[in-house]
């Protein structure tokens, strides 16, 4: 089960995301990221969060903890801002709760450059990726986080954001669990990641058990949007990813490019750009693929 907390205070929104999750304080005097029911993505990116999110922690990957956050929109009161505040309202009840990673910064296309990723380690979270169908953790929008960033302890990868992972579960009579696809430009794609060794190491973990376990942490009121009962969708969620774990030939991702490459595609990509624009807008900074502004959590603690 996950943990049960209650927000007792709202600090701010975090604007990096379409979501718009906000930064609480909870009675267990811990900090979270609060993903809200009342977003646009609705409940189903709350369930990939969990279901992605687990089996990340199962498989020994660095992922914060979860908890079920109970949110009373009277705390958000304040906040000045019309679309979250309506956010916040449409959200009152049970949320989904991420443990807060306090000076955690954006792994961005620069970070890459000089930290440091193990092959193994890159493999199994791109294997991870292509098995939950995670379509967004790419080279400009990575959804990892290097932490900690302060002290003697070494920074390392975490994982954060899966609500857009589990596409097959916004198209349930069209989901193909031996579908392939396009991880060329995956976060990690330039430091080698053997997906070879991660899916040996890694599809034979992927079993009923696990994943039943799994799902029982999803609330069932999450589960119904698409089936008469959470049990239906359960065993819906368990006999996709047990299919595709087993049928991983057909999807495993390769030929991933070099970061020699993606250099060079991105400044093909800027010139291109830069050649297209009229005279006058020469002068204004081309921003396409750049990360967020904002790359650090802790500043939202006050």
């Amino acid at each position: 089960m996950l943990r049960e907390i209650t927000a007792t205070r709202y600090v701010n929104p975090l604007r990096t995301g379409g979501s718009v999750p906000g930064v609480v304080e909870a009675d267990d005097l811990g900090t979270y990221v609060l993903k809200f029911t009342g977003s646009a993505q609705g409940v189903k990116a709350l369930v990939a969060e969990i279901v992605v999110g687990e089996l990340a922690r199962a498989f020994g990957l660095r992922f914060p903890e979860l908890v079920l956050a109970h949110f009373d929109p009277a705390l958000g009161a304040t906040e000045p801002h019309q679309e979250v505040k309506e956010l916040l309202d449409a959200s009152a009840g049970l949320n989904l709760g991420m443990d807060f990673l306090p000076g955690a910064v954006d792994f961005t296309p620069e970070l890459a450059e000089t930290f440091p990723v193990d092959p193994v380690e890159a493999g199994r979270i791109v294997w991870l990726d292509a098995l939950t169908v995670n379509v967004d953790r790419t080279v400009h929008s990575s959804n990892l986080m290097v932490w900690p960033t302060l002290g003697v302890a070494p920074p390392r990868l975490w994982l954060i954001d899966h609500g857009a992972a589990l596409v097959f579960h916004h198209r349930w009579d069209g989901a193909d669990p031996t579908k392939s696809y396009d991880f060329r430009h995956h976060a990690l794609g330039g430091y080698g990641p053997d997906v070879h060794t991660a899916d040996a190491e890694l599809a034979p973990q992927v079993t009923e058990p696990l994943l039943r376990d799994i799902l029982s942490l999803v609330p069932d009121a999450w589960l119904t949007t698409d089936f008469p009962t959470a049990e239906e969708a359960r065993n819906a969620y368990v006999t996709y990813l047990l299919t595709r774990a087993r049928s991983s030939a057909s999807w495993l991702p390769a030929d991933f490019p070099s970061r020699a490459e993606l250099a060079e595609a991105d400044a093909q990509r800027a010139a291109a750009t830069e050649r297209g624009r009229p005279a006058w807008l020469k002068r204004v900074p081309d921003l396409h693929g750049k990360p967020p502004a904002e790359q650090d959590w802790s500043r939202h603690v006050g």
